[in-house]
């Protein structure tokens, strides 16, 4: 197709490879480069921030990219749009305006405002927004909680505004993810509000574009398909008016775009199959990949729907300080030795109900017979929260130094004694769109971004066992006839990707065909899952089928606590969960072995 958008992405989090910009924008033609900066810790973290200086609260690395490539983009015609705003668009327009001066260059540069809730967060409550917890169905109020931040998702149209009034640069705060690839392909297709297929494919490139090379290669699973992974290539959508649209990469970079890499980031830190956006519902269950090769994967037929009432809301609370600390345990009786340790750091605390969470890890190394002195290493992690920082900081740090010299044979740290650090609670709610008033800056020009709220509003999904037309058929191989079976890692037939939601995670599994998925839609129920993976059996966890992916998508609730700022898990994202559940060994049939 010949009318098409090539929108390339340079970031997927505050902290991405600072060269990524530079490298999409002087290879072939791209003619919109985008940058995800934002998630929830990092809102937390930009607030820290803001508190030392009102006038950040901004993705401060953006204008390092930006001084590497606005003369470039503006001579080539690339429009920029990204979320690096953050706490502070203003302030990050400001000093793009202040930075361009410098270069002596003259770009229009727009920023959106209206996802700050803060200024009328009073108001809001008093007119019926209770903003609820989406998990505990708890209203703020009633926490006793007090929002540090508390920041709407936004849709993408005031990105179309932006750049229908002339922008080369828009900057914005809590722009949905994806929202920076549906903006821009809306104002290239003039594309309108209830245009939802295509804004729903839109959001389905984003989505699948928005963490980066997590696309290309980046955290997948078959590692052994990676042709290299030197210099990953950043991710490249090819939008057509359709809606339809191809992800690649430019040539030469390493890593691979294939129907697998896609796939994984698909599953990526999602829910039900129907994924909610601000502007559009977006029925996953819906869209075909297809592997064209030479790092080309062309997506089709996304389905979308009208979007509910509603919007995200990311408030970010202080529930009090935390801090960790993680002893070596040694050699023989691993066991007896982390109950001294532990009773006597406690001890000279004043006991654990000192504080008010605690947490303690023992992480045995397994290995009976070492052969290096780090193979008979085990690990005890001990972390407590309070909001009470001192106690949690050098009192905390002071009881496990004191214990030195006093408590088990090779007691040593991995690491010197550490500070407490804010324990910011991720508080996930909703609010109505009519309460949210979207504007556009361009040249000290407001520009209003009309919420168009629709009448269709179809509910958050009860059902929990998501169903789609077109599931594949049981191939005799694991049904009627299944012959032999082996033992064999997980992992070695299944692919998995795992990320955090707030305090939840999602596990997303799936297989390289229609054989694998017939045994593992039979074979991973939720209960299989929580017998593979016993720490999790406490959790409500929810399953739904994608047919069409070959896959599942398992939501687990209340894992990870209270999100990532204040959560004491060892893997506070979820990260290593699908990792985890690859190396359990499982029992399949013969003819399913690889």
């Amino acid at each position: 197709m010949e009318n098409k958008l090539i929108i390339a992405n340079c970031s997927g989090f505050y902290g991405d490879r600072l060269s990524a910009a530079k490298e999409l924008v002087e290879g072939p033609k791209i003619d919109v480069l985008t940058g995800d900066y934002l998630a929830e810790l990092t809102m937390a973290l930009l607030f820290r921030m803001k508190l030392k200086d009102p006038d950040k609260g901004y993705v401060s690395t953006f204008l390092l990219q930006m001084e590497q490539v606005m003369g470039t983009c503006l001579d080539k015609g690339i429009k920029i749009v990204a979320n690096a705003g953050g706490l502070n668009p203003v302030g990050l327009a400001n000093a793009l305006k202040a930075l361009s001066s410098t270069l002596g260059l003259n770009p229009t540069i727009a920023y959106i405002q209206g996802d700050d809730l803060m200024p009328n967060f009073s108001e809001l409550q008093k007119s019926g927004e209770d903003f609820r917890h989406l998990d505990k169905n708890i209203d703020l109020k009633a926490s006793g909680l007090k929002p540090l931040t508390a920041n709407a998702y936004l849709g993408g149209f005031g990105i179309t505004k932006a750049l229908e009034q002339g922008a080369d640069i828009v900057v914005g705060g809590r722009i949905a993810d994806a929202a920076l690839v549906s903006g821009p392909a809306a104002w290239k297709f003039n594309w309108k509000e209830n245009d939802f297929d295509k804004l729903a494919g839109a959001y389905a490139a984003g989505h699948i574009i928005e963490c980066g090379t997590q696309a290309t290669g980046g955290n997948y699973s078959f590692m052994e398909e990676i042709p290299s992974y030197e210099n990953l290539g950043f991710p490249i959508a090819r939008m057509h008016e359709d809606g339809s649209f191809v992800i690649t990469k430019h040539e030469g970079t390493g890593g691979l775009v294939s129907k697998g890499t896609v796939t994984a980031q698909l599953l990526y830190e999602i829910r039900e199959p129907s994924y909610l956006t601000p502007d559009v519902r977006v029925r996953f269950d819906t869209l075909n990949i297809q592997d064209l090769g030479n790092d080309q994967v062309l997506v089709t037929g996304v389905k979308g729907e009208p979007p509910t009432q509603t919007t995200k809301v990311c408030i970010n609370t202080l529930s009090g300080f935390k801090n960790s600390m993680t002893v070596i345990l040694t050699g023989l009786d691993i066991e007896k030795k982390a109950v001294i340790v532990e009773n006597i750091v406690f001890g000279l605390m004043g006991g654990k109900d000192q504080f008010a969470k605690t947490d303690v890890k023992l992480i045995k190394s397994g290995n009976p017979d070492p052969v290096t002195n780090e193979e008979a290493f085990s690990y005890l992690r001990i972390s407590v929260m309070d909001k009470d920082k001192t106690k949690v900081g050098k009192l905390f740090s002071s009881a496990i130094i004191e214990a030195a010299l006093s408590t088990i044979p090779g007691f040593t740290l991995t690491g010197p004694p550490t500070r407490e650090t804010p324990a910011i609670l991720h508080w996930p709610a909703l609010v109505s769109l009519k309460n949210i008033q979207q504007q556009v800056v361009v040249n000290d020009e407001v520009h209003k971004v009309e919420t168009k709220i629709f009448q269709k509003n179809v509910e958050h999904s009860k059902n929990v066992e998501s169903k789609s037309d077109g599931e594949p058929a049981v191939s005799l191989c694991d049904a009627a006839h299944p012959g032999p079976s082996a033992r064999i890692a997980f992992g070695r037939l299944f692919a998995t990707r795992s990320g955090d939601k707030g305090g939840n995670a999602n596990l997303g599994v799936w297989a390289k065909d229609v054989e694998g998925f017939a045994f593992l839609n039979e074979f991973l129920t939720t209960q299989k899952l929580k017998a593979l993976l016993p720490d999790i059996a406490g959790f409500d966890i929810e399953r739904y089928v994608l047919p069409n992916l070959f896959a599942l998508n398992f939501y687990i609730k209340g894992v990870l606590e209270d999100g990532v700022a204040a959560s004491l898990r060892s893997d506070p994202q979820a990260k290593t969960l699908g990792e985890y559940l690859r190396v359990k060994t499982i029992e399949i049939p013969e003819c399913l072995k690889p």
